[in-house]
């Protein structure tokens, strides 16, 4: 059955990759969606099979290679948490094939489009699916390059090309701390194997590795190295430029990725690896600052983007702060409920967010929407329920797993607690106002769509920057009031309106509803995205917590924090409900009560409106340290070490040398006899002129 589950995703990639234009668009569609849907079932079936087990089940499927005492096999570790991410991972990926179907259904590059989709799904598989670390770094590594694909699958935009180099480029980064702790770990326990690894973490708790000319507490080392790599795949703080930018890729795309896959597999290695952690109480400490750091940071920027796909961007990056910060504070079994809860709902803000931008004709400004909700009723009511459970109203999927994690902030003891709790209750605002400034820009309000077609997409000559300024569309969606758009430093704006296909149509029509094959996956999701939490609440973190999740996770024997939780304060048990209806309050009042009192906050605020604006300028700091000194570098060692030194001196310099002489001799090859007579008389004339400088050879016997 396991082996099914993970390579049915990678037939279909082959098929649909390799034969694809033999078998056309259509036939695509149905095999990689068929074939994930299959995945999905058989992956539900385990779900209500493997909990409760007293061990994990280890499938074998080959031995991949030996290197000295280096042992690698290509196993299936299957425990609850492996049956936890395949469920997410095949269901929303499904539903993403089955979304696709329509909406790239004027793109004529489907096969390979699917095919990306597909290969995407059988990296992820891997990795969680994975029974030791070299296999997990092969579906990590995987699950990048797939994403590398498809966030540039349309490679005709510069902006996408840029955003894929950008991805993968981020999480190198990442990566390569995330390699070196892989590396530690294998000298300190001479395995990679989870069972050689994780049962004898409380062995050397107390070991130390020298390094960098200091002794370190070497599984303190080996997880921050670990925990490197899942900022750069989860977009923590100072690893997160890339998501924003991701945007550039198809909107099923950044559903996927965003949603339950990608940036979720940072949350799983730690979760996976949490016996290490749990002997490793300052890797928590820094993971916990991490992720409420993240929360906060993101939730500021997501307060004032236009592009309703940014938003849910920058959401994705808060709401994993917040995973972080329940991991750091040793509740791991809320980290996952909320990774679970996380995936339906994210993934219906995404494919709802496609279902407007399918409406508009590829507008993704909210600056040009307003009053869609009469238009396309049902994508308005998905959306809905995918805010309400964004914001953790009472009773929908997120309100009783992002409830867990501040309440077990809260009632840590660790170190940084008390940042991560003030940051996760402030974020719950801030959350709040940002998902309902985004539904009332889009479904409410005037109609600030109509007659903006031309200015838009008259051809394919208009950049965005010139179309936006052609609008006069006021930013923030204030009527009659343009607040500005920031400026760099050369005087562009910053945030244009943004356009997401390569496709530009007038799109000065009457907005229509998707088609069926696009809104049947938004009801599964807006049902997983109510009573998710509900069905599955006492599993993931209520009284069958420990039958559940059985030895999957690593809760040591001090860690008593999800009992701990349910001895919190009232106050600190409604905050999130008092700060997610302060948020309701706020955008109401700015968006539908006092429509220009944002551009009047922004015009009183302006420094501070352009530094969220801008994303805290992180891009343009990025680029002053790193980018443009190694592109400095880079020239440098071109022009100089690789033209000057090697080539003048090496290769191309030898050579030229040669020319050179060739050149010299050819001359003296005249054709004239009288030439040659002039040159062997020099040459009579020079052997006698030695001879009578030099003298005779004496012979001697």
């Amino acid at each position: 059955m396991y082996h099914a589950i993970v390579f049915f995703p990678l037939i279909g990639a082959l098929l649909a990759g390799l034969f694809g234009r033999q078998l056309g668009p259509r036939v695509c569609e149905y095999i990689t969606t068929g074939f994930l849907a299959f995945s999905a079932l058989l992956s539900w079936g385990a779900f209500f099979e493997v909990p409760g087990s007293d061990h994990a089940t280890r499938v074998q499927v080959a031995t991949w290679f030996t290197a000295g005492d280096l042992v690698v096999d290509w196993a299936f570790r299957i425990d609850t948490l492996t049956v936890v991410m395949l469920v997410v991972v095949t269901t929303v990926s499904t539903l993403v094939h089955l979304y696709s179907v329509g909406y790239m259904e004027e793109d004529p590059h489907r096969p390979r489009f699917f095919a990306y989709l597909s290969l995407f799904t059988f990296a992820m598989l891997m990795l969680v699916t994975s029974d030791n670390l070299v296999q997990m770094f092969f579906g990590w590594e995987g699950v990048g390059l797939a994403s590398y694909l498809l966030i540039g699958f349309w490679y005709e935009k510069p902006s996408a090309n840029a955003a894929a180099m950008k991805a993968f480029i981020v999480n190198r980064v990442g990566d390569f701390g995330f390699s070196l702790g892989i590396f530690l770990v294998f000298v300190l326990f001479g395995s990679v194997a989870f069972d050689g690894i994780l049962p004898r973490a409380n062995e050397l708790k107390d070991a130390t590795f020298h390094f960098l000319g200091y002794d370190w507490n070497a599984m303190t080392l080996a997880c921050l190295l670990l925990f490197m790599g899942a900022m750069g795949k989860s977009a923590q703080f100072l690893l997160h430029t890339w998501l924003p930018d991701a945007m550039e890729g198809p909107t099923p795309v950044s559903a996927l990725i965003h949603a339950a896959t990608m940036v979720t597999a940072g949350v799983f290695m730690v979760a996976r690896l949490s016996p290490l952690f749990e002997v490793a109480p300052n890797a928590l400490i820094v993971v916990t600052v991490i992720g409420g750091i993240t929360a906060f940071f993101a939730a500021t920027i997501g307060m004032v983007q236009n592009d309703i796909k940014r938003v849910i961007a920058y959401s994705t990056c808060s709401q994993l702060g917040y995973m972080f910060v329940a991991l750091g504070v040793g509740a791991y079994s809320a980290a996952v409920f909320h990774l679970f809860t996380h995936a339906f709902f994210k993934a219906l803000l995404f494919l709802g967010a496609g279902s407007v931008i399918h409406a508009m004709h590829h507008e993704q400004d909210m600056r040009n929407m307003g009053a869609l909700r009469r238009y396309i009723p049902f994508t308005s009511a998905m959306m809905t329920i995918g805010t309400l459970a964004l914001i953790g109203f009472p009773f929908t999927a997120g309100y009783y797993s992002k409830d867990a994690i501040i309440e077990a902030a809260y009632a840590s003891t660790r170190p940084g607690h008390t940042l991560a709790f003030l940051a996760t209750v402030i974020a719950a605002l801030m959350t709040s106002f940002y998902s309902w400034r985004l539904f009332f820009m889009t479904f409410e309000g005037p109609a600030r769509w109509a007659g903006h077609g031309a200015a838009h997409h008259d051809g394919h000559h208009a950049t965005p920057a010139v179309a936006h300024a052609s609008s006069a569309v006021q930013a923030d969606g204030a009527p009659g009031h343009h607040e500005g758009v920031a400026h760099d430093d050369k005087g562009h704006d910053v945030e244009p309106a943004s356009h997401s296909a390569i496709e530009h149509h007038d799109h000065a029509h009457t907005p229509h509803e998707s088609p069926l094959v696009m809104t049947i996956p938004l009801a599964i999701l807006a049902f997983g995205a109510l009573f998710a939490g509900l069905i599955f609440k006492n599993r993931f973190i209520g009284d069958g917590m420990e039958t559940f999740w059985g030895h999957a996770l690593g809760h040591g024997p001090d860690n008593h924090i999800m009992h701990d939780i349910h001895s919190v304060p009232a106050l600190v048990t409604y905050s999130p409900f008092i700060m997610l209806m302060t948020g309701f309050v706020l955008a109401f009042w700015m968006y539908i009560r006092r429509p220009e009192l944002p551009g009047q906050l922004a015009a009183q605020q302006p420094s501070l409106y352009r530094f969220l604006l801008n994303k805290w300028y992180f891009d343009e700091l990025y680029d002053r340290i790193f980018v443009r000194p190694a592109k400095g570098f880079g020239k440098f060692l071109w022009k100089e070490g690789d033209g000057r030194v090697i080539d003048g001196l090496g290769p191309d310099g030898i050579a030229t040398r040669v020319l050179d002489v060739t050149r010299g001799v050819v001359r003296l090859q005249t054709g004239y006899v009288y030439h040659y007579a002039f040159v062997m008389l020099i040459g009579v004339a020079g052997l006698i002129s030695w001879y009578m400088l030099t003298g005779m050879p004496k012979v001697t016997h």
